[in-house]
Parts: structure tokens; sequence; C-alpha cells
């Protein structure tokens, strides 16, 4: 009996300590040294932003990286299983085995890539496409061996053709891949096109204006992802510089996307719309916007019209977001390319039961770092839109 006893008092402590263990939400930060700091410095931070672990807020563990890569954005494979980091800094891209801890990063060269953007994994998990801003180019690479196997490229006067890429999206449904015209690294040139690709290939098919101004309109299609469970198809683009949000529908007959405006950010007195996050459902829409940095929530019942539901405040730089598990919270951050005026440092936390914001994460920001992407390790990431991993 008392062995039984003692049997079960340690199976309830297991379990209790499991559960407390699992009080916890981790996220992976890529941040950067603040300008004016005397030793620059890049790393990847795995924090718990879990409102309510005793650890919110910690950094758990960090990974170091070059002081001069610049890295920009993260993304996942379709099975969680890699995590891929583009750099600005750098013609390479990073690859992370997330089946293998400690967490190592290994270097893939990609010669013909400047100022690597956004990245997309086929459905089947056997090929990336990297989009490469400073080259006007879009790498296609093995996603099982991580190498470069196809440069895709179209220039100018051509009818169809690839400026600045940024955002990237992939529906293999279709065999379509949409790319975005931003904006040159320098700012000197600003690009008004989303581009069409055959997913297969890498084929270049059509580009279409994203913009109701005559050209050069310069509104920067920045960002751009496909509305979950959505039939026809249907993408979302935020014109980075025009501040407005656009909508693309796929029509099966003529085998081509139409393009309208959805939505102004103006009369709101908000500017640089970037990131879009979709819920689980596919029927909650947000997106930010840099300037001065707040959360659009919009009701995606019917994606080819997203309906404006309301505006919570973040900060300044208000980037990129995940939600939690449960989407009881959105966790919002705040830093835009060290930008002035547009890179707090800080994590907003929304609690969205009240839609309210819960607080701040200023753990980086205290140190003098600016956190450059956030997303949630793959234990607690849930995927929704097809723009990438994200």
């Amino acid at each position: 009996m008392n062995r039984f006893r003692l049997l079960s008092l340690t199976l309830v402590l297991f379990l209790s300590c499991t559960a407390l263990a699992s009080a916890e939400i981790l996220a992976l930060l890529n941040y950067e040294s603040k300008p004016g700091q005397p030793v620059r410095r890049e790393g990847i931070a795995i924090m718990d932003i879990d409102p309510d672990s005793a650890d919110f807020g910690k950094i758990l563990m960090e990974i170091p990286l070059p002081s001069d890569l610049v890295a920009h954005h993260i993304f996942f494979n379709r099975d969680r299983s890699k995590a891929y980091i583009t750099a600005l800094g750098k013609s390479i891209l990073h690859v992370v085995d997330l089946k293998q801890f400690p967490y190592r990063l290994r270097a893939i060269a990609v010669p013909d890539c400047q100022v690597g953007e956004d990245l997309v994994v086929s459905e089947d998990n056997r090929t990336w496409y990297l989009t490469c801003m400073g080259s006007s180019t879009v790498i296609m690479g093995d996603a099982v061996k991580d190498r470069p196997i196809k440069t895709v490229s179209a220039a100018v006067p051509a009818a169809a053709y690839i400026l600045y890429p940024h955002g990237i999206a992939i529906h293999n449904g279709i065999d379509r891949v949409l790319v975005t015209s931003s904006v040159k690294p320098d700012m000197s040139e600003v690009g008004e096109s989303v581009t069409v690709l055959e997913a297969s290939t890498g084929n270049v098919l059509s580009t279409h204006k994203i913009s109701t101004k005559p050209s050069p309109a310069k509104s920067a299609p920045v960002e751009i992802m496909f509305s979950p469970n959505a039939n026809p198809p249907v993408v979302h683009i935020t014109n980075m510089l025009e501040g407005t949000l656009w909508a693309g529908v796929w029509d099966p007959k003529s085998a081509s996307f139409s393009f309208t405006q959805v939505d102004d950010f103006g009369p709101r007195q908000q500017g640089m719309p970037l990131e879009m996050l979709y819920n689980a459902k596919g029927d909650r829409l947000f997106v930010t916007t840099a300037k001065p940095g707040f959360v659009n929530l919009y009701d995606n019942t019917d994606p080819r019209q997203p309906k404006f539901l309301k505006t919570i405040p973040a900060a300044a730089g208000a980037h990129h977001s995940v939600l939690s598990p449960d989407e009881r919270y959105l966790f919002v951050q705040n830093s835009l390319l060290n930008l002035e005026g547009m890179s707090d440092g800080s994590i907003t936390v929304i609690d969205l039961k009240n839609d309210t914001v819960l607080g701040s994460i200023d753990t980086l920001k205290a140190q003098g770092f600016n956190p450059n992407c956030i997303m949630l390790l793959p234990n607690h990431f849930q995927q929704a839109g097809l723009r990438a991993s994200r």
C-alpha cells in the first residue's frame, strides 16, 4: 500500500510539473543593436512571452549571429522541422534544423541574391522561393538538400517583370507564386506592382499594377498573403507607402487574378501598413501599421472585402505579429529596420478577449536592441495563410 501511495504521489507530482512546464509560450526573436550602441550585436533570442508564466519576458536561450549579417525574417517550412533566416547584409540564407538541439545555424550560399527578404515553401515541402530585393530576383531552392536550383528574373520593359521583390505568397493548388514589387533598398526607386509566377517552373506570367493612382504611383506593395480557406483563392496585399490594403481574387475560368483596393489607412491617420496575420479559422485578419504603430482588426468572413472592425494601439514600428495557440493573445513586434520613429523595440501584448493592450515586453529594448521579427517555436505555432510559414 505504501509503495502504491508513493507511486501515486510521484505521478501526481509529475503531472503537476508537466502542467506547470507547459504554461509557457516560447518565441523566436531575431534582434540587432539599436543605432548608437558602442558595439553592434545580432542574435536570436528564445523568450517566454506567456503573460501567465513566471518567466514572462525572460530570455531563456540566445543564438549569436554575425554582427554584419543584418538578419531580417524567420520562416518555417511546412512541417516546421526547419527555420530559415533571411539576411539583408550578405548573400546568405541560414537554415536551422529544429529537430536537433541545441540549435545550430547552417549557411546556404545564394550568390544571385542581394538583400534577401521573404521566403515561402511549397505545400509538398520540397521547394523554397526566396525574394531578393537588391538583385530583383527570386531564388528557387531545393528544400530537402537546401541549395539554390534556379534564379528567376525578368527585367523591365518586358510585359511581365520582377522589380525589387519583397513579399511572396504561394498556392500550389493553382500553381501560382505572387511577388510584390516594393522599393529599391536605398529607397531611391519605388515599385507599384505584383508579379505572378508559375510555381512549378518559376516562369514569369504577368505583372499587375497595385494602385489607382497614375504611374509612377510609388505605392510600394510590401507583403502578400493568401487568405486561408478562400474559394476561389484570394490574396491580400499591403501597400506600404500608399497606405492601402488590396485584394486579388483568382478567376478559375481565365486562370488569372483581378486586383482591387479594399481599405485606406489614411482616414485613420495611419501610415506604413506592413504585415498581415490570420487566425486559424481565417475569419479574422490583423494588419499592422508602423507609423505611428497600430493593429487593425478585420472581419475576414468574405476575404474579397474584409470588413474593418477596430484599431488597437501598439507602438512605433508595429511590424510582425503572432497569436497565442488559444488565440487569446496577440503579440506585436515593434521595430522596422532601425528607422527613426518606427523602432520602439518593444513587444505589445494584446488581450483579444477584451481587445485591450495588456502590457509591453521591454526586455530587448532595455538592453539596447530592436527585435526584427517574432515567431513562435513550432510546438506553439499555428499557421494560417499561405504567404509563408509565418
